[in-house]
């Protein structure tokens, strides 16, 4: 589904709930409180701001006994191949953020993936997966870049174990081309990057993959994921909790300066190594 006609597609998922909410005499505040969110929520939701998660749709189709529109809809509108049903919505979210503060433990965020990189890491996960299959997850990674490109990009502050430098995805070559694409990135101030070295100690075994994202009008979320699966948080103690444990990492880690550093030497070591075989 195209960007502008899958928006136009939550902007009627709003404007019915909107209605359905008022000919049911309720406000946002008292709908809120019966599925269990904010009613500042539930106006985000009818602005298209927000989009609500499955089990929200389902509770407001319970509430407001509308035969199940709402699940149908957002089951409907989640439906895009190329993102596993767990990070759909953090895709519409990141969209919208003004600010993106993101630890990778392991990879590459997908933000700032090469195609080739992009490719190695999905057929690693997907080894019997067809090209067709492969190429769609790569297309569908590489769109969500597009929002570091616009006038109004996000912030984007990112923390890379040095795990992420030394784990060979997809060989020198590739890795070469990654880091080098990191390092461009950082120069240009698209992102700012920093490297938590194995000097640092345990972090990457007490925090694994944790994004936050600011908005200009909602509160703060924060993002984890496991193997197959993927949390969003939006309650505002678990996010205060993220947020400090983002803080330890960040103070943990190199300067900007001296991430460069070792990403560029990782880069040409890489470099080397391809350059050889």
């Amino acid at each position: 589904m195209a960007n502008g006609s899958r928006q136009a597609a939550w902007e009627f998922f709003g404007a019915e709930l909107k209605r359905r909410r008022e000919d049911a005499g309720l406000t946002q505040s008292s709908l809120g409180l019966q599925v269990f969110v904010s009613g500042a929520y539930i106006g985000q939701f009818e602005q298209a701001i927000r989009k609500p998660q499955l089990d929200v749709a389902q509770r407001i189709d319970e509430i407001l006994q509308s035969d199940g529109i709402f699940e149908r809809m957002c089951r409907k509108l989640i439906d895009d191949k190329r993102y596993a049903d767990y990070f759909a919505h953090v895709v519409e979210l990141e969209r919208l953020a003004t600010r993106i503060c993101e630890f990778a433990p392991a990879l590459v965020p997908g933000l700032m993936q090469t195609a080739a990189y992009a490719r190695a890491v999905t057929v690693a996960m997907n080894p019997f997966a067809p090209d067709e299959y492969i190429e769609e997850k790569v297309a569908g990674r590489l769109e969500r870049q597009s929002i570091l490109k616009d006038a109004t990009r996000p912030a984007y502050w990112v923390i890379l174990h040095e795990h992420v430098l030394r784990i060979p995805v997809g060989g020198p070559a590739v890795m070469a081309e990654q880091l080098e694409r990191l390092v461009a990135q950082a120069r240009e101030r698209t992102v700012l990057v920093q490297a938590l070295p194995y000097a640092a100690g345990p972090y990457a075994v007490m925090n694994g993959m944790l994004a936050l994202m600011e908005f200009e009008d909602a509160p703060p979320t924060a993002y984890t994921e496991a193997v197959y699966s993927g949390n969003l948080l939006d309650d505002p103690a678990v996010v205060k909790r993220s947020y400090s444990a983002y803080d330890l990492l960040r103070a943990a880690a190199l300067s900007p300066q001296a991430s460069l550093d070792l990403i560029e030497s990782a880069a040409e070591g890489y470099r080397r190594c391809a350059s050889t075989t």
